[in-house]
């Protein structure tokens, strides 16, 4: 009985509970950013915020096996990349305005967003 009540929590917890989200800005040179987002459990960091008119490429750094990960997904942009070929997957982010695309797993239970702002 005691099990079951704590898996409830957990599974209360693990979809309605407000967990930490990490927010990285992506690093410019030679007038061209990048920014790698580690797969490992979920998306590290979760939110990555890009400058608008600089273009840009996210990169996928797969450390997880989980089936669920194994594809990112950006319905807005008709993006589905399988991260199991490869170690990092780069994919390149349009900034030609600011906008907001949101990212999910194949299963679409594991969230991101990329933020390109002025």
């Amino acid at each position: 009985m005691a099990i079951s009540l704590g898996l409830i929590a957990f599974i209360i917890w693990w979809f309605f509970g407000s967990h930490e989200e990490k927010t990285s800005d992506a690093q410019i040179s030679d007038n061209q950013q990048e920014s790698t987002i580690v797969v490992d459990g979920g998306y590290s960091p979760s939110t990555l915020v890009l400058k608008k008119g600089v273009p840009a490429k996210v990169k996928f750094q797969m450390n997880d096996s989980t089936a669920c990960l194994s594809h990112v997904v950006f319905e807005k942009l008709g993006i589905d990349k399988d991260l199991t070929k490869q170690k990092m997957t780069a994919i390149e982010i349009p900034t030609d305005q600011a906008t907001e695309f949101d990212y999910a797993c194949g299963m679409n239970m594991f969230h991101g967003k990329i933020i390109v702002k002025d």
